[in-house]
């Protein structure tokens, strides 16, 4: 079967913290970057719609939240792919990595396509946020033309999740960055009218992100399908006999692990439903501060997934030490770096809050919001890194409940009663979501830390043979 591939997995020696350490940052550089990319595609997107006036702004914020749910959701659902990608390197079968590729590709276009057909209801789903007609109708049409592009990126995400588990995330980091050029050249000609065609607002931005991301998917494809080694991870289908990763085990995985993302997305999602019954100027703040926040999470997300890497490689190999040192590694990484961007954010935030706008009623509000920003980046990245860790060990229904918890149990009421009862407009309801990261924060370290020091811990590499950590499968 396959004990000697993992025998030999199991028989490396576990790396020191110093080796973990150079592993992950090796990993997470170019992965912080690539998801950097996506969201500098968005932020790109808020700036140039906010150079074309308040309103057009708050029609691109509102369309954000929804567009955003679904697709982090489509994302996390595909999360199997990266983290038994790992796994399979880590045991030696790197030939099963490419079956485990195609299975995400189905799954990410038939979620893309469903999406499309969800998104075209555009502007009911914004009126059913509850936004007056104005913002409903311009947010709505935004929001509609997102749709033709979520096949692209979540193809485009199974894609690289692959890539990013077989220690390949390079090409993801290229594409990304390179893509916005693409955007910013389609946002000048559909957000303002140029080149004989009309000004489209906010909806151009939509449209722009859209096209850009088809590119996105067609660049990163044609590497995978022209690697040297293509052979070696099987994406020639060039395997024989049942795969060691089938549709439902990327599922069991993915569907508990979007929950958990769509949980806490939502219900910042709907955090930016409540500032827009503050009016636009609030709407416009709020989305400022996310904004920026979401580009800063981009760099927890790379050690995150690199995180995730290392403890799934070490699931692969039986070694529960290495698995623990490189959760707490990713942890300590990201504890540094976000304490120094906080630093800097917070002396930044008056020169950062107009780069996004010059609007007089917007920019005291912005001013403020990415003041508290600065603090709330620490702990989401803490939280962001360790349900990574705990992907690694295919650990997926806790981390779903703690995010129920802490975001819709015990933040979002709270942001409702202080931003809007109590007055205190954007600013309570950022305080309010801090506390909300601050417990998820607190409970996935516990989880984390319960599950290294177990005697079996939820390690679930393949469907059959399943290695734990304790030794290799004879």
């Amino acid at each position: 079967m396959i004990a000697s591939a993992q025998t030999s997995a199991a028989a490396s020696p576990t790396l020191s913290i110093a080796g973990h350490v150079r592993e992950t940052v090796k990993l997470a550089l170019p992965v912080m970057l690539a998801r950097a990319g996506l969201v500098i595609m968005i932020t790109v997107d808020t700036v140039m719609t906010g150079r074309a006036g308040v309103e057009p702004l708050a029609h691109y914020a509102i369309s954000l939240a929804p567009h955003i749910t679904l697709m982090t959701i489509g994302i996390g659902l595909l999360s199997g792919t990266v983290v038994f990608s790992a796994q399979m390197v880590g045991a030696g079968r790197t030939e099963e990595c490419g079956r485990i590729w195609h299975r995400a590709l189905a799954i990410a276009g038939i979620i893309g396509l469903f999406y499309w057909v969800v998104l075209l209801f555009g502007e009911e789903i914004v009126t059913l946020m509850g936004q007056a007609p104005t913002i409903a109708e311009g947010g709505g049409r935004a929001l509609s033309l997102f749709g033709p592009g979520m096949p692209a990126i979540l193809l485009y995400m199974a894609t690289t999740l692959f890539l990013e588990g077989i220690n390949r995330p390079i090409p993801g980091m290229v594409i990304s960055l390179t893509a916005n050029l693409l955007n910013a050249a389609l946002n000048w000609v559909l957000i303002w009218g140029h080149l004989g065609l009309p000004a489209m607002g906010a909806a151009g931005a939509t449209l722009a992100t859209s096209l850009t991301r088809w590119a996105m998917f067609l660049a990163i494809l044609g590497y995978v399908l022209t690697m040297r080694d293509r052979a070696r991870y099987g994406i020639g289908g060039s395997a024989v006999g049942p795969p060691a990763v089938g549709t439902v085990p990327l599922l069991k995985l993915g569907v508990p692990l979007a929950l958990a993302i769509g949980l806490e997305t939502s219900s910042f999602s709907c955090a930016a439903a409540l500032a827009g019954l503050l009016g636009a100027a609030s709407l416009a703040a709020y989305q400022i501060s996310l904004n920026f926040l979401a580009l800063v999470y981009m760099l927890t997300l790379g050690i995150g997934i690199a995180t995730a890497v290392r403890v799934a490689t070490a699931v692969g190999a039986h070694d529960r030490e290495g698995a623990a040192r490189a959760g707490w590694v990713g942890t300590g990484l990201v504890v540094l770096l976000m304490l120094l961007l906080a630093v800097a954010t917070r002396l930044g935030h008056d020169t950062i809050a107009r780069l996004y706008t010059i609007e007089p009623e917007v920019l005291p509000l912005a001013i403020a919001g990415l003041g508290i920003a600065a603090w709330m980046m620490v702990v989401d990245g803490v939280q962001g890194v360790l349900i990574g860790a705990l992907r690694g060990l295919a650990d997926a229904i806790v981390p779903t409940v703690v995010y129920g918890l802490s975001f819709w149990i015990l933040g979002i009421p709270l942001a409702w009663w202080s931003g809007l009862r109590a007055g205190l407009g954007v600013p309570g309801l950022l305080w309010s979501m801090t506390l909300g990261l601050v417990v998820a924060a607190l409970l996935l370290a516990w989880r984390f830390h319960a599950l290294t020091r177990s005697a079996s811990p939820p390690a679930r590499p393949f469907s059959a043979g399943r290695p734990t950590l304790e030794g290799p499968t004879q």
